[in-house]
Formats: C-alpha cells, structure tokens, sequence
C-alpha cells in the first residue's frame, strides 16, 4: 500500500514540474510576444495557458485521490496540502502570463518595450518560477528561502522600470498609453514572482510544518 502511495506522490511530483516548466514558458512566450511583436506568440501564450489550467485540474485529482484513498501520515498531508495550494498560485501566474500577451498584441510598432528594462523583469520571475517547484521536489528547504529573499531583485526591477517609464512619459507624453500599458506588464511580472514567494512559502511549510502566516508548528511524523 505505502508502495503505491509513493508512486503516486512522485507522479504528483512529475505533475507539478510539467506545471512548472508550462509557468516558465508561458512567461517566456508572452515577454517574447512584446519584444519580436510577434501575434503568433501572443495566440500561443493564450494556448498554454490552457494547458495549465487542465495540469492544474490534474493535480488536483491526484491530490484529492490521495487523501482519499490512502492514509497519509503528517508529512505526507503536508506535502499534498502545500501542492494543491501552490497549483493555485502556479495557475495564477498562467493568468498573469496570457495577460501581457493580451496587452503585447495591442503594443505594435510602439518599440517603447525595447527602452525599459522588461526583458530583466521576466527572467527574474522565470528563475523564481523555475526555483520555487524545484524547491518543492527536491525538498530544498534553502532553495525555498532564496526564491523568497531574490523576491526583492524582482521588486527593484519593477521600481526601476517604474521609473523609466514615469522619465518616458515625460519627454514623450503622446505615447503616455503605451507606456501606461508597459507599466501593467511590469506589474504582472511582479505579481509573478509574489506568486513564486508563495508557492516558496508553501513548500517551506511542507518541510518545516510551519507557514509564515502561522507560528503553530504542525504535529510531526
């Protein structure tokens, strides 16, 4: 019986970083969308969001099945409790991705995404994505805690590119749209990686049975 349970905890596994690697994609897609201006990419963001919905409903199953037909000991209900939280926030962040795409497809011809440090944004908020579920398989407790405190590299980012656009719309006002739009794009990269700290906090819960948002320490094995 623990047999199969374990099989099935490391599908679980296999699921989320399908999921992850769908997160890490969509991003990449959209961003690119905006920077080559390229409408196939932006209706290709849109696809793989989808996808993870559906990957989102999978895990779900699958984390359902588990405490249900098996008998989970305290580790194990942590470890499911935290993935079907953190699917939540990795779905999420597909939103967020389909959304740039959404607001890149109406940014053609402007070249104002080349003037701002988005480009900078996105990888950062890919590499916390890609962290924070790869913190989660391998059990990586200070993983976890770095894609938490690399949260502030996404942070200035956004200040930056704020900035940059506040200095644009200045000197250019008539592409004030524009640039309002870059200035939401930044935001749901910044969004992305509140999303990574969560999933981080998620997993740091599942090994240490505390969250950040409760001091209770949860009942050991």
């Amino acid at each position: 019986m623990r047999n199969h349970f374990d099989e099935q905890l490391e599908k679980m596994h296999v699921e989320l970083i399908t999921m992850g690697a769908l997160c890490e994609e969509a991003i990449s897609v959209s961003v690119k969308s905006l920077l080559e201006e390229d409408i196939a990419l932006t209706q290709k963001a849109s696809h793989i969001e989808e996808e993870i919905d559906q990957k989102e409903h999978e895990i779900e199953t699958l984390c359902l099945r588990l405490l249900l037909q098996q008998q989970p000991v305290a580790r194990d209900l942590r470890e499911i409790s935290a993935a079907l939280k953190m699917i939540s926030d990795m779905e999420r962040i597909g939103d967020q991705a389909a959304d740039i795409a959404e607001i890149a497809s109406f940014m053609k011809g402007s070249n104002a995404q080349s003037k701002v440090h988005i480009k900078d944004m996105a990888e950062a908020a890919i590499k916390m994505v890609i962290d924070s579920v790869d913190s989660f398989v391998k059990k990586d407790l200070e993983l976890a805690r770095a894609v938490m405190k690399y949260d502030d590299v996404v942070d200035n980012l956004f200040v930056r590119v704020r900035k940059e656009l506040v200095q644009l719309v200045s000197a250019d006002g008539g592409n004030g749209e524009l640039y309002l739009d870059l200035l939401m794009i930044a935001k749901y990269l910044e969004r992305i990686g509140d999303h990574a700290v969560n999933v981080a906090e998620w997993v740091e819960y599942s090994i240490t049975g505390i969250h950040r948002s409760d001091a209770v320490p949860q009942p050991e094995e």
